[in-house]
């Protein structure tokens, strides 16, 4: 089917209005780049929503997606995966938590959250042998869009026309509420190492290891979201490496797959030990397509020098960020910065062949491709220059 145009687009009526209106339709990509209907080139620091670590349309990934696809897309978790195996092994040791690690497999990290604070009761009703349901999530925090993971994501305008929801699911006002209020009555907190739709903000190592500390006195778990910032997105593996603290659980989506749909719950093995056969379940996770690419991913982001490639890169960048604008925070290859109009720099910017998303109405994020060269980043420097 060729694609639409931009007429076919606007007298379509099928879609839902969840998304509003969206003027570009991408037809192809290649690397760091997209490509719309007309032809025109743009340098894509979305990638997906930090999706695409390896870019678009990776050759090797595209030949393991093609080889799975003419093998075996789907059967179901009745029957025994070998990626499934490959791959938890892989994720568990390079979790290095403090025990042995068990993962299990969703579609995404909405998913993965969902799991984990259902993971979170049945541990303590059935392990522990006292029954916690309070969990408490951080102020600015973002979890996922389903019932559960929208009552862990204090944002009112995503809760307006939802409510009630979930109970026992706390966002304390500040940072230092949120230690205060860990007692023997919470079940578990969770946790974004670099918030990520509340602009980029790397949370301060000293208070993440005291969060930490409080949790594991009182008998608390700590989650830690790694939807958005694993697979290498912020340098290593996974962000909490580069902090210092021990997860209980870790949730993990988005860069898992590079747009395969995939997520993953990764747990001590005293914690996964509460889900016996038929606590949870997933028809799709950790499908034999959703593991091919999994695979592939890990091993390429685990690669020698990889990351290292990924850290150097981000120097680079982080510069052209701080010569041109105010507020710049993130790390590795996820950044915010403050503009005047966000709305007006990401329309700009777009027009200039250069994508990129807003988070509030001053603040733009980039997460760009894993496989950046400093030759982009020139390029990156030469559109910013027009725009800042």
């Amino acid at each position: 089917m060729s694609a639409m145009t931009q007429s076919d687009l606007a007298q379509s009526n099928a879609l839902f209005n969840n998304y509003g209106p969206r003027a570009l339709q991408m037809v192809r990509g290649e690397g760091v780049f997209l490509y719309d209907d007309a032809g025109k080139q743009y340098l894509d620091f979305t990638a997906g929503i930090a999706v695409c670590n390896l870019g678009h349309a990776d050759k090797g990934l595209a030949e393991v997606i093609a080889k799975q696809a003419g093998t075996l897309l789907h059967t179901s978790n009745l029957f025994l995966i070998p990626g499934q195996v490959a791959l938890a092994q892989k994720l568990a040791d390079l979790a290095r938590l403090a025990e042995d690690a068990k993962v299990m497999f969703v579609n995404s990290g909405t998913e993965a959250n969902e799991a984990a604070l259902k993971l979170v009761r049945k541990y303590h009703a059935s392990v522990v042998g006292k029954a916690r349901t309070k969990v408490l999530s951080l102020p600015n925090a973002f979890h996922g869009r389903t019932m559960g993971a929208l009552s862990l994501t204090p944002k009112a305008a995503y809760h307006e026309g939802f409510t009630p929801l979930v109970p026992d699911c706390v966002t304390p006002e500040t940072l230092a509420d949120v230690l205060t209020a860990i007692d023997e009555d919470v079940a578990a907190c969770i946790v974004e190492v670099v918030q990520g739709e509340a602009g980029v903000y790397p949370l301060a190592t000293d208070y993440l290891q005291a969060l930490a500390n409080r949790l594991h006195e009182v008998g608390a778990l700590l989650i830690v979201d790694e939807v958005q910032t694993g697979v290498g997105r912020t340098g290593s593996f996974f962000a909490y490496e580069q902090v210092g603290v021990q997860p209980d659980i870790i949730t993990l989506a988005k860069g898992l797959g590079n747009g395969v749909p995939v997520g993953a719950v990764i747990a001590r093995a005293s914690v996964a030990a509460a889900f016996s056969p038929g606590s949870h379940g997933s028809t799709f996770g950790g499908n034999p397509l959703a593991m091919a690419a999994s695979n592939y991913v890990v091993d390429t982001v685990t690669a020698k020098g990889f990351l290292d490639g990924v850290c150097q890169v981000s120097i680079a960048l982080e510069q052209v960020l701080r010569r041109y604008f105010t507020n710049v925070s993130g790390r590795g290859m996820m950044w915010g910065f403050d503009v005047a109009d966000a709305n007006t720099f990401a329309k700009q910017a777009m027009e200039q062949g250069l994508l990129v998303t807003k988070c509030s109405a001053t603040r733009i994020r980039i997460v760009p491709p894993l496989i950046l060269q400093e030759a982009h980043v020139e390029r990156f420097e030469r559109i910013v220059q027009k725009l800042a």
